[in-house]
C-alpha cells in the first residue's frame, strides 16, 4: 500500500521469515555461524532459546540455507506429541516407510537402518525441532534416546531444539537431567538494543529498495525500543504500521505519534508487557507536557530580561555574565526543536523533538491517522526532504548549530533550500551535530581527506553510491598547511566495530588507507586549528 510511497518495491517488515531479510547484527550472525560449526563438526544436542519474537525460526530457516549439501534436515514444526508420534513425524519427514501399526522399537529400528545408510553415503542428518518448549517430558527424554543412535565413532542424528525460555525450566526437572547433560551448545538470543534496532530499520528497509534518507530519527527509534523491547517481530510490527501512518498524512518524516499509533494497534500492547508500554507512552507525555511548561517559562523570562524597564536592580551581574558561563547555564536549543512561531519565514515547519510527538494527541489508530496533518505537510515539505535539510548550515569556523538558532529565523526561503541543496554543507551541518552529541569514546573510520570542495562534492556522489550518506561526516582542518576537508564514515560505539565496518568498506575507499578516529581525538584536532589562525575558506580552485 505504503511501498510507492517510500520508494519500497517489496514490503520491508513482513513477520513471515524471509532469509533475504537476515539481519546479522544483535549477535545473530555469529549464533548462525556457531550453529553451523556446531552442526556440522560438534556431537550431542544443541539448545536454542529465545523470547517470543525474538528470531529464532528465522535464524532456524537461515540454518537451513546455510549448511552443507551433504547435511539433510527435518523440520518438526509442533512437537506437542507423544514419544512414538515424534519418532513418526521424523520418520514421515525423511520419507521412511512405516506400517501403521508398527511398534515403537519396529520406527526406531528403521530409523536407525536408514540413518546408517546415510552415513556410509557420506550424509548427516540433523533435526531442528520448533516450539520445544511446549514438548511433553517423555518425549523430550524420547529425543534423548534418538541421540544414542551412533556409530563406532559419529553420532548419526544431530537434533536442534529452538525454544522458549521456559525449555530451561523443563530441563531442570530433575527427571530429564540425563537429556541436560547432553546439551553440548546452548545459545540465547537477546532482545536488540536501541542502536542495533536502528540498524536493523535501515537494513530492512534497504533490502526492500529503499534508497532514500532515514525515515526513523533516534527518539522515534528509542521509542520503537522500548515499546517493542528490543523484539524483532514486534519492531516489525510497529514499523510497518507506523509507515502506514505516515503515509496516510502524506508524509515521509516518521514522528513519535505514528509509532504511538502503531503500537495501540498491535495486540502485544494489551499484555503484561504492553503495560508497561502504556506506561512509557504516559510518562512520555508527562515529559513532553513538562518540557513544553518549561521552554515556555523560559521564553517569558528570556523576554523579560532584554526588556530594560522590567531588569531588576540585581539582574546586572546576570546580564554580564562571561560568554562560558552563559553557554554552561543556558537551556539548550536547536533548529529542529525552535518553536515554529519563532520561525514565520522558513519553508519547512521544524521536525518537533520526540516529546513533543508524544505529548501531541495521536490519531486513534493507523487506519485513521489524520489527513489534515497530511495536507499541512504535503503544502509545507518537499517529498523525501532528508531531515538535515531544515538544519543550519554553520559557515567555518562557526559555532555549533545549537548556539545560534535565531540566525536560521532570519535566513529567506531561497537561501535555505540552495544550502540544503549542497549535500556537502549538510554533512558539514550534520557533522556539527554529532560531534556535539556523541561520546568521546565514539569511534568513526577517517576516509580521505581533499583541500578541494567542488573535487569532494563528486567524491560524496560517488561515494553515496557505495556506502549511506547519512554515515558520511565532513569537517574543516589544516592539512600541510592548507584549509582542508576531513572526510570520516560511521559512528561506532567501540573499536571492534568501527575495524569491523572498515574492513567491509569497498575496495576503492580501502585504496585510500582508511584508519579509526575518536570523537575526542576530531574535537582536540578542530579546537587546535580554531585555537590558531582562522581557517580560510576552502576554494574549488585550490588543487591538491
Amino acid at each position: 500500500m505504503y511501498y510507492s510511497h517510500f520508494g519500497l518495491n517489496q514490503a520491508p517488515f513482513k513477520i513471515t521469515p524471509n532469509t533475504e531479510f537476515f539481519f546479522s547484527g544483535g549477535n545473530r550472525g555469529p549464533i548462525l555461524a556457531a550453529l553451523t560449526y556446531a552442526i556440522t563438526h560438534g556431537e550431542g544436542i544443541v539448545k536454542v532459546t529465545g523470547e517470543v519474537g525474538s528470531g529464532k525460526t528465522m535464524l532456524c530457516h537461515m540454518l537451513q540455507a546455510r549448511l552443507p549439501a551433504h547435511i539433510e534436515s527435518v523440520y518438526i514444526a509442533n512437537p506437542s506429541v507423544s514419544p512414538e508420534e515424534i519418532l513418526r513425524a521424523i520418520a514421515f519427514e525423511l520419507q521412511i516407510a512405516t506400517a501403521r501399526d508398527a511398534s515403537r522399537l519396529e520406527v526406531m529400528q528403521l530409523l536407525q537402518e536408514f540413518l546408517l545408510k546415510r552415513y556410509a553415503a557420506g550424509k548427516r542428518v540433523v533435526v531442528f525441532v520448533e516450539e520445544s518448549q511446549s514438548m511433553p517430558l517423555a518425549t523430550l527424554e524420547e529425543i534423548r534416546l534418538l541421540s544414542n543412535l551412533e556409530t563406532g565413532s559419529d553420532k548419526l542424528l544431530q537434533i536442534v531444539l529452538f525454544g522458549q525460555p521456559e525449555l530451561d525450566g523443563n530441563l531442570r526437572q530433575p527427571n530429564i537431567r540425563q537429556l541436560r547433560e547432553r546439551i553440548t551448545h546452548s545459545f540465547r538470543l537477546e532482545p536488540l538494543s536501541p542502536g542495533e534496532i536502528h540498524e536493523y530499520l535501515m537494513f530492512r528497509l534497504r533490502a526492500a529498495g529503499y534508497r532514500g534518507p532515514e525515515l526513523f530519527s533516534s527518539s522515534v527509534v528509542s521509542t520503537i525500543a522500548k515499546a517493542s523491547c528490543g523484539l524483532s517481530r514486534r519492531v516489525n510490527l510497529i514499523a510497518d504500521k507506523a509507515l502506514l501512518a505516515a503515509f496516510s498524512e502524506n508524509t515521509h518524516t516518521i514522528r513519535g505519534r505514528h509509532v504511538a499509533a502503531a503500537v495501540r494497534d498491535s495486540e502485544f500492547s494489551r499484555d503484561a508487557s504492553g503495560h508497561e508500554v502504556r506506561r512509557y507512552l504516559w510518562a512520555a507525555g508527562l515529559v513532553a507536557a513538562g518540557a513544553a511548561l518549561g521552554i515556555g517559562f523560559y521564553g517569558l523570562a528570556q523576554h523579560k530580561a532584554t526588556t530594560p524597564a522590567s531588569l531588576p536592580p540585581q539582574a546586572d551581574a546576570a546580564v554580564t555574565r562571561s560568554p562560558e558561563k552563559e553557554k554552561s547555564t543556558a537551556i539548550p536549543t536547536s533548529p529542529r526543536t525552535e518553536p515554529v512561531a519563532a520561525a514565520p519565514a522558513a519553508p519547512t515547519p521544524p521536525e518537533p523533538a520526540a516529546p513533543h510527538d508524544a505529548a501531541t494527541p495521536p490519531p486513534e489508530s493507523v487506519a485513521t491517522a489524520s489527513a489534515a496533518a497530511g495536507d499541512k505537510l504535503v503544502a509545507s515539505a518537499p517529498a523525501l526532504a532528508p531531515p538535515m535539510a531544515i538544519a543550519a548550515e554553520p559557515a567555518a569556523g562557526a559555532p555549533h548549530p545549537a548556539a545560534t538558532a535565531p540566525t536560521l529565523n532570519r535566513r529567506s526561503p531561497s537561501r535555505m533550500a540552495k544550502r540544503s541543496d549542497d549535500a556537502l554543507e549538510a554533512r558539514m551541518a550534520a557533522t556539527s551535530d554529532w560531534l556535539a552529541s556523541e561520546a568521546p569514546g565514539t569511534v568513526s573510520i577517517q576516509v580521505l581527506s581533499s583541500p578541494n570542495s567542488e573535487q569532494l562534492k563528486r567524491h560524496l556522489k560517488v561515494i553515496s553510491k557505495s556506502i549511506e550518506m547519512n554515515k558520511i561526516f565532513v569537517y574543516r582542518t589544516v592539512a600541510k598547511e592548507k584549509p582542508s576537508l576531513t572526510v570520516l564514515y560511521g559512528s561506532f560505539s567501540d573499536k571492534r566495530m568501527a575495524r569491523e565496518a572498515l574492513k567491509a568498506l569497498p575496495a576503492p575507499l580501502q585504496n585510500y588507507r582508511p584508519i579509526l578516529r575518536t570523537v575526542k581525538g576530531i574535537q582536540g584536532e578542530i579546537e587546535q586549528h580554531e585555537q590558531s589562525e582562522p581557517i580560510a575558506p576552502v576554494s574549488s580552485r585550490e588543487a591538491g
